[in-house]
């Protein structure tokens, strides 16, 4: 039997392919760099030092790979998004009750933007949750990450403010679940 995080699957998003599957450990620089890439625009919105250390927080893929899936969506050989998905996120610093899985850094390069990339890498993190017979996904996100947070309301996700966390400086990371 396959394993979800062993999958290697199509979408159709606009009139291209993508393929959605698992990064490989040649990948990771790459897809580190389309994660800060992705959530560049961004920086603009934190004090340099906060951003500096969020930036490689996104960047440092190699850390989260033990407790976490690494899928990208790549298009005509080229890796154009990914997305991580905590399959326990209980046994993670999300935070999220037991039975819950995670998303975490959404991020499809600026290049591939308004190509539904998101939305199937999203949905192959739904898939991947339910095969595994989760209660619900929870992911957080914030009021300047827009096109995010309509995604995921578009999706069916809820907010769940007893979930937000304050990581200072008036700043606030809004919590979202979806029961499955």
């Amino acid at each position: 039997m396959e394993k979800p995080s062993d999958a290697r699957r199509s979408a159709l998003t606009g009139k291209e392919q993508t393929l959605l599957r698992d990064a490989r450990s040649d990948e990771l620089a790459q897809v580190a760099s389309i994660m800060k890439d992705a959530y560049q625009e961004y920086q603009a919105h934190f004090p340099a030092d906060v951003w500096e250390r969020y930036a490689a927080n996104i960047m440092d893929v190699q850390s989260r790979l033990g407790v976490s899936e690494l899928i990208v969506a790549e298009r005509d050989g080229d890796v154009v998004g990914s997305v991580t998905l905590y399959p326990n996120v209980a046994n993670t610093e999300q935070n999220w009750p037991p039975g819950w899985a995670g998303v975490r850094l959404l991020a499809v390069h600026p290049d591939a933007r308004g190509q539904g990339i998101g939305r199937v890498l999203m949905d192959e993190c739904l898939r991947r949750a339910r095969q595994r017979r989760s209660l619900a996904v929870g992911l957080h996100t914030s009021d300047i990450m827009k096109v995010a947070r309509c995604l995921y309301e578009r999706m069916g996700f809820v907010r769940v403010p007893e979930f937000d966390f304050y990581p200072g400086s008036g700043w606030v990371v809004v919590a979202y679940r979806l029961e499955l």
